[in-house]
């Protein structure tokens, strides 16, 4: 039996991916938060992901369904506005191997996305949040990451919706 989705759900899932990969962009392509937010509400870019079939044989582009626009974009001017505080709260939480320093532009734009919906989103369960996020990170990696982030995102939640 699968489970219901909502499209309303969908949608904002869809924000949240577009959102890593809109930071991930503005941030290392060095662009202008308002072009690569226009880009995306556009659908000039983020409208397609990468799938492998069962087998990792055989990859394919898919369409990703619609975003819900508005939270994409107070996602990524949020966190634009609070990249710096964000970092040093993430740098506080992450150490050795896994300093934000050291991390890969796409794991930095996830844990900045998931620490400011964490810290400003109090319509969503704090659970459904780092579930989403511990998927992304499925989605862009495939050792130790997904864990790291979900005991870090833990972490982070304990502090600041407790």
């Amino acid at each position: 039996m699968s489970k219901f989705i909502s499209e309303k759900i969908k949608m904002k899932s869809g924000a949240r991916l577009a959102a890593v990969q809109a930071c991930y962009m503005a941030q290392f392509g060095q662009l202008p938060v308002d072009e690569v937010i226009e880009d995306f509400v556009q659908g000039k870019v983020g409208r397609f992901v990468i799938e492998e079939n069962a087998d990792g044989s055989n990859e394919e582009l898919v369409e990703v369904g619609a975003i819900d626009t508005e939270y994409f974009e107070n996602l990524v001017r949020g966190i634009q506005s609070s990249k710096e505080d964000l970092e040093k709260s993430l740098n506080s939480y992450l150490h050795g191997e896994w300093s934000y320093e050291k991390m890969n532009g796409t794991m930095q734009a996830l844990l900045l996305c998931a620490v400011y919906e964490l810290a400003h989103t109090t319509d969503v369960d704090t659970k459904v949040l780092i579930q989403e996020y511990v998927d992304l990170a499925y989605a862009f990696f495939t050792k130790n990451e997904p864990k790291m982030v979900n005991a870090v995102l833990d972490q982070i939640a304990k502090s600041v919706r407790s």
